[in-house]
């Protein structure tokens, strides 16, 4: 049994994703299989993968389910998943020819079942780190900590125990392909801490087709996900008021979006949503402004 699954949602991705499988192929340690969750693509995305499991380098696991969103590819990832960590590395991402090595040892040094993981760093192609590095004088915090009480910037890499990422299901919303991951994340953080490592596990590019350069269409077109996603972000019991009135203002802001009248009486947090109503009906008009925006722009 491999030790840790590096997983890989994928969809239409057949263009960069030889990318991640080189920086595979080269890492120093061969303790992991390579989990590639093709969310519904409809290149040729199966191809390649056979080509690459019969050049037998590193074990490859490979499954089509049809498109359900980057969260249902994580849900599909979490059930099939067996190894005792897992990280996720997207499809137009690669790792550094060491980083399976260097989080073996750091977990072998420091990890135990008192902890949810590792928390590492991204870099760029140029090796620069994205946002700021992690705090020196810190072993461990829980991720909502790490950005909100230590005022740590940008995506960091993240490591999971395996038998706690299978809690905390994504749901999923009929005609909707977006639930935001930190759900997840935030919810073991109720419960455990995560190791910090100051050191590069993943090399990240944002392309123009990821969701980080589409999140005005991804609100817009998946509101009730967005609301799911700020009800439980309210309920964090260590968020400070302010943070949990900015998630009321999105959450007012998606339920106008999907026409839910009935948000006061789902909310879980009434009077802050109710003070949050002018605001969450101006991002209201601001996502319907930016998207018709955006959709005449593309037309011409």
């Amino acid at each position: 049994m491999k030790r840790i699954t590096i997983f890989t949602p994928t969809y239409n991705r057949a263009y960069c994703l030889h990318h991640c499988y080189e920086s595979l192929k080269a890492q120093t340690s061969e303790d992991f299989i390579w989990l590639i969750v093709d969310d519904g693509s409809t290149d040729h995305t199966w191809e390649l993968v056979e080509k690459w499991k019969e050049e037998d380098v590193i074990q490859i696991d490979y499954c089509w389910q049809p498109n359900k969103g980057m969260h249902g590819a994580h849900n599909t990832a979490y059930e099939r998943i067996q190894t005792e960590l897992n990280v996720c590395i997207d499809s137009d991402d690669y790792m550094p020819t060491d980083a399976v090595e260097k989080i073996l040892s750091f977990w072998d040094d420091y990890g135990s079942e008192q902890v949810s993981g590792i928390i590492g760093l991204d870099a760029d192609k140029h090796n620069k780190i994205i946002g700021t590095p992690l705090p020196q004088h810190v072993s461990q915090s829980t991720l909502f900590n790490l950005y909100h009480r230590y005022g740590v910037k940008g995506d960091k890499k993240l490591v999971y125990r395996t038998a706690l990422t299978r809690k905390y299901n994504y749901p999923l919303f009929e005609n909707e392909n977006y639930v935001g991951l930190a759900y997840k994340y935030f919810m073991l953080d109720r419960d455990y801490e995560m190791l910090l490592m100051n050191q590069v596990l993943c090399h990240v590019e944002y392309l123009p087709d990821g969701s980080s350069y589409n999140m005005i269409n991804q609100y817009r077109n998946n509101p009730k996900g967005f609301s799911f996603y700020r009800k439980e972000l309210m309920q964090l019991p260590f968020a400070s008021t302010a943070f949990k009135f900015r998630q009321a203002i999105h959450y007012v802001s998606s339920s106008m979006l999907s026409n839910n009248r009935s948000f006061l009486k789902e909310t879980p947090v009434k009077t802050l949503t109710i003070l949050a109503i002018p605001l969450g009906f101006l991002l209201f008009l601001y996502i319907k402004f930016r998207s018709t925006t955006t959709t005449m722009t593309s037309a011409q």
